[in-house]
């Protein structure tokens, strides 16, 4: 029997790797999501003069069914290898990422500690108050699926590149990412940027009380955002958070020259 065939890769779902100078920034994408998720992010950041790695997640991309086939682990190793890559050729690496993106990117702060220059998270989860979400380690045995939570945009005409399914074998495996998250949250002491949506129909405010409560970083800065749903770096505050993204970066950064600071 020949192997099935590959399921192809939805149009604009693509890794993004962006050459430039030694201050690197790894973006990390979203649950069930793709880089274009972020919108123009690597782009803004990429004028400013930073080297940009954004992996296209394993599972993301394609159909569902190929997410149901992975776990956090196949998600965590495709963005700590793009750190590591990027390390290589930078003297400083950033981390910055939307929704699950962020809890990627909060446990590569874990994992890597002063290695990780500074963090900037966009509506990160960690934790959902939602009852069904407790029935997954069941539910994912008898079925498949469920609706996706992709398109949280308040923006007119503006679609994410999502599925509109997402597998409840992969979600149980988030809900074990996010405790492992949860427990070692007391070891980030980087500086931390967290832009949190005042309505966020995906991810609920207790992720970011949770992640503000527990982190041990003196410098920590919250930017609550009014005119945006969840996927805020497709929405109304896009541009707000591609600018105050680069300022972090050119303050806190041993390296950047501060140039093209301006991210509209």
């Amino acid at each position: 029997m020949s192997p099935a065939p590959r399921a192809t890769t939805l149009k604009g779902a693509r890794a993004i790797t962006i050459p430039g100078d030694r201050t690197g920034v790894i973006l990390c994408h979203g649950y069930t999501g793709t880089p274009q998720s972020l919108g123009a992010w690597p782009e803004r950041l990429s004028k400013a003069g930073f080297a940009v790695e954004c992996p296209l997640l394993p599972g993301h991309g394609t159909v569902w069914r190929d997410m149901a086939k992975t776990r956090w682990s196949d998600w965590y190793d495709a963005v700590d290898a793009a750190f590591v890559d990027l390390q290589s050729r930078c003297d400083e690496v950033f981390v910055m990422g939307l929704s699950m993106g962020g809890t990627l990117a909060l446990r590569l702060a874990e994992v890597h500690g002063a290695e990780v220059a500074g963090l900037v998270l966009v509506n990160p989860s960690l934790t959902t108050t939602r009852r069904a979400a407790k029935l997954a380690p069941l539910l994912k045995h008898l079925v498949a699926s469920t609706k996706g939570p992709g398109n949280d945009v308040a923006k007119p005409g503006v679609v994410e590149l999502a599925y509109d399914r997402h597998p409840l074998r992969a979600f149980d495996s988030l809900r074990a990412f996010w405790a492992i998250v949860r427990g070692d949250l007391h070891r980030i002491d980087q500086p931390l940027l967290v832009f949190r949506s005042a309505n966020d129909h995906v991810v609920e405010p207790i992720s970011s009380k949770m992640l503000l409560a527990r982190v041990s970083s003196t410098d920590v800065t919250e930017v609550v955002l009014k005119d945006s749903f969840h996927v805020a770096t497709l929405d109304y505050d896009a541009p707000r958070i591609f600018a105050a993204s680069i300022d972090f970066v050119h303050r806190l950064s041993r390296t950047s020259s501060g140039r093209g600071t301006d991210a509209q």
